[in-house]
This record gives structure tokens, C-alpha cells and sequence, in this order.
């Protein structure tokens, strides 16, 4: 992972309540183990028709979406099944942080160790992003903030140790490893006894 202290973009809105892991990234393609690729298949069943032709009306495939890297969704985002593969769709696709009233806990916890932000904020903020697709938002992952396009700020609930993650860049094997040295000093003074 890279390090991630802030994300500024326009926002794509997907009003819809209740997506599920399985709305984000049909079952069908997670017959891999690697990442790549996954975002041609981000909400497959929502953006494309049986023909395999994009859904006219669908935000992601509207011409406005394009470098978009936040996404303003609707109510209990990522419910469902624990796939990490939703996470990894929407990285993939280019979305770096989800914006929601109510974001589904294993999703955030997926999201959070694979480098997708996940923003909770109150409805009335909720219903003012949903109501200006295109917004340009400021996520500031450092200062646990958003900055609204109005000028205002918005702090959004985060973990400490995702968020230190997050900004260093690491993951939790990454975190660990940085503690070698201590945890080898630890090690040599601890008198064990097998």
C-alpha cells in the first residue's frame, strides 16, 4: 500500500440503500486471488445489461464519473457476505474512499486493510453530497476530517491503528515488522522455559 494522508475529488453518487458485496462484485467473478482487474466487474449487474451493454442512467458509466475517486453511496453500504473482494473491486476501479450514513462493519474492516477509506457522516451531510454529484470533497485521512465543498470541515469517525496504517502506508503484517527489533529484544530478555 502506498501512504494515504488525504484524497481530494469529485464524487460519484450511488443513492441506492443496501448494497450488498455480492451488488459490488457478483459471486461469479471471484474465482481469483488477485486484485487486478476486478474493477471491469465493479457492480457488473447494475452497470451492464444481459447484453453486456453499460445501463444508460447508471452513474459510473456516465462521462461525469470518469477520475471520480470518491463515492457518495446510500444507506448500509457493503452489507452482506465478508468478500474482500468488494474493497478490492472498488480500488481497482479507481475508488479510493466510500462516503455513507452507514457502512456495513466487515466491509470497513476490509476496506480499511486494503487502503479504501470508509467515511461515515450524519444524514444531513449525507443528504447534501448525495444531492451535488460531482462535488469536489476533500478526505483528510491524517486529521479524520472531510472538507465540504461549501468550505466547511466534517470529522468522521476512523480507528487509530487503521488510520496510523493508512497514513504509513502499511498493513497489519507491515505493523508488525516494524516492531521487529522490539519484539526481538523482548524476546532475548523473557526467560523461557519450554
Amino acid at each position: 500500500m502506498q501512504p494515504l494522508t488525504q484524497i481530494r475529488s469529485r464524487t460519484v453518487v450511488l443513492p441506492t440503500r443496501d448494497i450488498d458485496t455480492d451488488q459490488i462484485i457478483p459471486a461469479r467473478f471471484l474465482t481469483t486471488t488477485s486484485r487486478e482487474g476486478l474493477g471491469a466487474h465493479l457492480f457488473a449487474d447494475l452497470r451492464f445489461g444481459s447484453d453486456g451493454e453499460p445501463v444508460a442512467g447508471f452513474p459510473l458509466n456516465s462521462p461525469e464519473s470518469e477520475g471520480c475517486e470518491i463515492l457518495v453511496a446510500g444507506n448500509n453500504f457493503g452489507c452482506g457476505s465478508s468478500r474482500e473482494h468488494a474493497p478490492w473491486a472498488l480500488l481497482d476501479h479507481g475508488i479510493r474512499a466510500v462516503i455513507s450514513t452507514e457502512i456495513a462493519d466487515i466491509f470497513r474492516n476490509n476496506s480499511l486493510k486494503n487502503g479504501l477509506v470508509p467515511v461515515v457522516v450524519r444524514q444531513e451531510i449525507h443528504d447534501r453530497l448525495l444531492a451535488s454529484p460531482g462535488a469536489e470533497v476533500l478526505i483528510d485521512v491524517e486529521r479524520a476530517m472531510i472538507g465540504l465543498p461549501d468550505g466547511s470541515e466534517v470529522s468522521f469517525p476512523i480507528d487509530g491503528f487503521a488510520r496510523y496504517c493508512l497514513v504509513e502506508g502499511i498493513d497489519q503484517l507491515g505493523f508488525l515488522q516494524q516492531q521487529l527489533d522490539e519484539i526481538s529484544n523482548y524476546e532475548e530478555q523473557r526467560p523461557w522455559k519450554p
